[in-house]
Formats: structure tokens, sequence, C-alpha cells
């Protein structure tokens, strides 16, 4: 099996960020992006993770990003493609869309 080129990962929590009124939840956001993913690029894997920033976390690089959400450096939920930030609060479609081009997929 061909290991997929992108991990898309969404940090975020239970309750919306205080700065996204009218925003997706982090989780709803992290669904919306697999489903519209799939859409866009069928039969072209990509990995996902959803971070919860307010449980205890083991990986110190998930630490760093909660601990800097937390700190306001970020809003949530904020999104990676490849450890790259493509959007953060009120997340768009298309940074997420051009990442995964830049990665080599393409649009059906």
């Amino acid at each position: 099996m061909i290991e997929p080129k992108a991990m898309i990962e969404v940090y975020g929590a239970d309750i919306i960020c205080a700065s996204c009124v009218n925003a997706p939840s982090s989780k709803d956001t992290y669904e919306w992006l697999q489903a519209a993913i799939s859409r866009k690029f069928p039969d072209q894997e990509v990995k996902y993770r959803f971070i919860n920033i307010e449980e205890a976390l083991e990986n110190e690089r998930d630490i760093d990003y909660a601990n800097r959400i937390q700190e306001d450096e970020f809003f949530y939920p904020l999104v990676l493609v490849n450890d790259e930030v493509v959007g953060e609060g009120y997340v768009q479609i298309k940074p997420v869309y051009e990442a995964l081009e830049k990665l080599g997929y393409s649009a059906k």
C-alpha cells in the first residue's frame, strides 16, 4: 500500500473558540474537512488526526501546539497539512486544497 502524502491535523476543543462566534466546532471542522477532501480528491489517501487540546497529551509537539493555542498565539480549530498551518479559527477550505495540490493531489 502506498503511504499517503498528506497528514491533516486538527487541534481543537469541545468548546467553540470564544473569538470564533458562529463558527463550527473543532470536531465539526474535522469531520467537514474529511468529507470535503474525499469529494474533491477521491481515491487519494489522506491521513487525519484530531487532537483535543483539553485532554492530557503525551506527544511533545502536540503539547507545544496546545500551549500555543491556550496562550492565544493561535485560534482553534488549528489546521495543519504536513506541519504547515493552513487555517485557524474560522477555517476556509481553499488553503487546505491548495496545500494538498502542492503535494501532488489532483481534483477529480
